[in-house]
C-alpha cells in the first residue's frame, strides 16, 4: 500500500475518466489533484509539486506531448506517465524520446495503471542527495555516473540529471558490467513486470543513452549490442 502522502496530478480533459482515475487512486490511499488542461498543469506545477503526473496526450490546446517537452526542457524530472488512445508506434516512441517515463493506452484497467504508478514510484525513490548503497559511482567513458544524485558528471564538470528511464537503465548496466543483458530483462527493470511494451522500447532508450555518452554513436564503445539478444556495458577500455 502506498503512503498517504503520495500525490498524483491527473491531467485529463474527459471528466468521467478524470473522476474514475482520481477515485480509484484515492481508494489506494493516494492524494490526487484533478486538472483538465496542460496549461493548468504548467501553472500549478510551480506551486505544488506532485510525486508523479498522469498526463493525457490528446489534451485540447497545449497537448500532453508538448507539456512533457516543456517540463523536460526546463530540467523538471517529475515522473510522467502518458495516457493515450493512440496506437501508432511513432506516438509511443516519440513520447519516450522526449522524456516520458512510461505510457499506458486507453482503455486500461485501473489495476494496471496502479502497477505502473507503483513501479515508477519505486524507481524514483532515489531522489537527488539520497544515498544509494547498491551502486557505486561508475566511470562511463567521459562521464562519472553518480547514482546517489541520479546524474552524469562530465569530465568538464557539466552535469546531466537523468530521467527515470535513463537512471533505471544505466543503473542496471552499472550493476552488471561486462554481462550480456537481454532486452526482456532490461524491459522488466525499466518498466516493471508484466509490461506489454515491445523490445523496441529498450532500443530507443539505449539509443538515447548512447547519444549522451558515446563519442560516436555509429561505433558504440561503452554500451555494445549483442546480436539478437540485448546489450552489454563494457566497464573498462584500453
Amino acid at each position: 500500500m502506498e503512503a498517504t502522502e503520495t500525490h498524483i496530478f491527473v491531467v485529463e480533459d474527459d471528466p468521467a475518466m478524470r473522476q474514475m482515475v482520481c477515485e480509484y487512486l484515492a481508494a489506494q490511499e493516494m492524494t490526487t489533484t484533478a486538472l483538465s488542461s496542460a496549461d493548468e498543469l504548467l501553472r500549478r506545477i510551480h506551486t505544488r509539486r506532485p510525486d508523479l503526473i498522469l498526463l493525457d496526450v490528446g489534451l485540447p490546446g497545449t497537448s500532453g506531448l508538448e507539456a512533457c517537452q516543456i517540463l523536460r526542457s526546463q530540467g523538471d524530472r517529475i515522473p510522467i506517465i502518458l495516457l493515450t488512445a493512440r496506437t501508432e508506434e511513432f506516438d509511443r516512441v516519440f513520447g519516450l524520446e522526449i522524456g516520458a517515463d512510461d505510457y499506458i493506452g486507453k482503455p486500461f484497467s485501473p489495476r494496471e495503471l496502479l502497477a505502473r504508478i507503483r513501479a515508477i514510484l519505486r524507481r524514483t525513490a532515489f531522489v537527488p542527495g539520497a544515498p544509494n548503497q547498491a551502486i557505486d559511482d561508475t566511470r562511463i567513458g567521459g562521464f562519472l555516473f553518480q547514482p546517489s544524485a541520479r546524474r552524469l558528471v562530465a569530465d568538464d564538470g557539466s552535469e546531466r540529471l537523468l530521467t527515470t528511464v535513463e537512471f533505471a537503465l544505466i543503473a542496471e548496466f552499472a550493476r552488471n558490467p561486462n554481462v550480456a543483458l537481454s532486452r526482456e530483462r532490461l524491459l522488466t527493470v525499466v518498466h516493471g513486470r508484466g509490461s506489454t511494451l515491445l523490445p523496441r522500447t529498450i532500443d530507443v532508450a539505449v539509443m538515447r543513452l548512447r547519444r549522451i555518452i558515446e563519442p560516436d554513436t555509429s561505433k558504440p564503445r561503452h554500451i555494445q549490442s549483442i546480436r539478437n539478444f540485448g546489450y552489454m556495458f563494457v566497464a573498462s577500455l584500453d
